[in-house]
């Protein structure tokens, strides 16, 4: 993915928060040499991820299957103390955040506004194979009950509940427009409590024909900001 197309897709989503008036933290504007320059104390942001998240997914087609996101807070599993995370994403008209669950994380999925997110669900064994049975979950503190893989659309304001093991793939919903897509949880850990149906992968592959625009959480290692 070069990262010019990386930049512009920056660009887009810090205008979409903008036009639904979610704010983001002051250092979600520094630029590479403002991180340069920085004397203030940023391990918490490294050790957390925070910051700037685009993935395809290992797709190399972004547009089909990716997500861009922010992680506006989050604890670290080896340091107890903060047990929870939040991030702000946005998702496209059917973009595809493919099929997977947590293993430890439980979170709340929320449709912050924009266009409607459909949600695909299904309960997994103690194989972590998928299951073709009803499976029942929390939304905005009501039971819904949907076949499994039965789309489950939330509109502007509804959230849902995504318990450890049970798959999830969501997209918005064609013609509704794009989403803004809010995430409450349990500690955020990438590394290891994500279970993909599939094989995927995590960051992109970048060609840089131009310097960041905004860093990104895998950005923070290659241009040599101290995370320790």
């Amino acid at each position: 993915m070069k990262r010019s197309d990386i930049n512009k897709h920056l660009k887009q989503a810090r205008e979409f928060f903008a036009e639904h008036r979610f704010a983001l933290p002051p250092w979600a504007d520094w630029t590479l040499q403002d991180w340069k320059e920085v004397s203030m104390d940023c391990r918490a942001i490294f050790k957390g991820g925070l910051g700037w998240d685009l993935t395809d997914f290992g797709s190399e087609d972004y547009a089909k299957r990716g997500l861009m996101l922010f992680t506006l807070r989050n604890g670290n599993p080896a340091e107890p103390g903060k047990t929870y995370a939040e991030k702000i994403m946005i998702v496209d008209e059917n973009q595809e955040s493919p099929r997977h669950f947590h293993w430890d994380k439980t979170e709340d999925i929320i449709n912050r506004g924009g266009g409607n997110l459909v949600i695909e669900l299904w309960n997994s064994d103690n194989a972590d194979d998928a299951l073709d049975t009803p499976v029942t979950v929390m939304c905005d503190a009501i039971p819904r009950t949907v076949s499994a893989g039965e789309p489950l659309i939330l509109g502007p304001g509804e959230s849902i509940t995504l318990t450890t093991g049970l798959y999830h793939r969501f997209y918005g919903q064609p013609g509704s427009g794009r989403v803004l897509t809010g995430e409450v949880s349990k500690v955020n850990d990438d590394t290891s409590d994500n279970r993909f149906y599939e094989s995927v992968g995590r960051f992109p592959k970048i060609d840089e024909d131009e310097e960041p625009w905004r860093l990104l959480v895998g950005d923070y290692a290659t241009f040599l900001i101290r995370s320790d």
